[in-house]
């Protein structure tokens, strides 16, 4: 059980959380609701729903709330910017990964701006959902989500009346996921973040502009690429996985790629590099990963390292992708991240902005808390 003194510190970190923010709110009120809400996403509440954080704030109704999140004026695209800081001051490290993924959100409708038949890798099928691609970030101190973009598909950026009354800014076009990853790279970047390394499922990693991007960026990445994708190698140009077959047993060798909930995540890994033409201080590669128990699971990679990493390093960044993946369930069981219930563009991104900073200060108090001795330590 945790002590007083412990409670006291993670409720002080909650409140440094919402003074953070609350300069972005032009009213008193307004900073009262962002505080409220704040907390609401971090208690204990079963589900993150109007009527339950309205209940567990003592408010009679949600109207209050609801009209914080959809209709009130204030920028979530400025919270963000603090929220990215908040985990920068934090938990950020020279060696800092950035880590793109994307997750669906199950919608009944067609009302929910974005929603559509399409796959979720949530779902592990085509379902009725919306999709939004995220940005987390990685140190040995802890992970994160930093930024979000809400994917619009083709029919709905083509659709006035839909977009209008979803409240669609303007400005807002068809993006391909890969293209809103590359956007939110770019001003992570531009924001100053440290980060030496990027790694992405292969959505991302097979796009050749993810890839360029992130090395005119001067960024060593890690990216997992389809088994279609053709590589030249060895003087012949086929799949990736026509190459794997082609591998002698020699060049195999079993790393972790970091530690699981079952001890050392363990697999058989290859890796081939040739020079980056374009830059004489990183090396291109092609990495594959095969499963120990199971030789037909295999997964490849794209990557660009500075000369002379070694490949457990390179392993490692491979691995550190199962963040994100954390993030993701932790932000939907902990702080409600796919319970809200606003169908615009506008609620979209504040919902989901708020619900990001009660995570990333969960996630710093779990930090804090992990970088203390134990207490059986202190007694010996």
């Amino acid at each position: 059980m945790p002590t007083d003194q412990e409670v006291a510190k993670w409720i002080e970190e909650v409140d440094a959380a919402a003074r953070l923010i609350g300069p972005r709110f032009s009213r008193r009120d307004l900073r009262c609701h962002a505080e409220c809400y704040l907390r609401g996403l971090i208690s204990r509440i079963e589900r993150k729903n109007g009527w339950q954080l309205a209940e567990e704030l003592g408010q009679r109704t949600p109207t209050n709330l609801q009209h914080f999140v959809a209709r009130s004026r204030w920028s979530a695209d400025e919270v963000r910017d603090d929220l990215r800081q908040y985990v920068v001051n934090h938990l950020g490290s020279k060696d800092g990964v950035l880590i793109v993924d994307e997750t669906g959100f199950l919608k009944k409708g067609e009302k929910s701006v974005g929603v559509k038949r399409q796959y979720s890798g949530t779902a592990g099928r085509i379902e009725n959902c919306q999709i939004g691609v995220f940005l987390a970030y990685r140190s040995d101190a802890g992970h994160a989500l930093i930024d979000r973009s809400l994917y619009l598909p083709k029919e709905w950026a083509a659709d006035a009346a839909r977009r209008a009354e979803a409240k669609v800014p303007e400005s807002v076009t068809f993006a391909t996921k890969p293209a809103l990853a590359r956007a939110m790279l770019k001003r992570t970047l531009d924001a100053g973040v440290p980060a030496k390394w990027v790694t992405a499922d292969e959505v991302y990693g097979s796009d050749s502009k993810f890839r360029r991007f992130c090395e005119g960026r001067g960024l060593g990445y890690v990216v997992a690429i389809s088994s279609n994708t053709h590589l030249f190698l060895r003087g012949r140009r086929t799949r990736v996985d026509e190459h794997v077959r082609q591998m002698p047993k020699r060049v195999w060798r079993q790393l972790s790629c970091g530690p699981g909930l079952k001890g050392e995540r363990l697999y058989d890994w290859a890796f081939v590099s040739w020079p980056n033409p374009e830059d004489n201080n990183f090396t291109r590669g092609f990495l594959v990963r095969r499963s120990l128990s199971d030789p037909d699971d295999v997964a490849y990679f794209f990557t660009n390292a500075p000369k002379r990493t070694p490949l457990k390093t390179i392993v490692r960044i491979a691995g550190s992708r199962w963040a994100v993946e954390e993030c993701f369930e932790q932000a939907k069981q902990e702080v409600g991240l796919d319970e809200y219930e606003v169908r615009s563009w506008v609620g979209w991104h504040r919902h989901i902005t708020l619900s990001m900073l009660a995570h990333a200060t969960l996630s710093v108090i779990r930090s804090h808390a992990a970088s203390q001795p134990s207490k059986k330590g202190m007694r010996n």
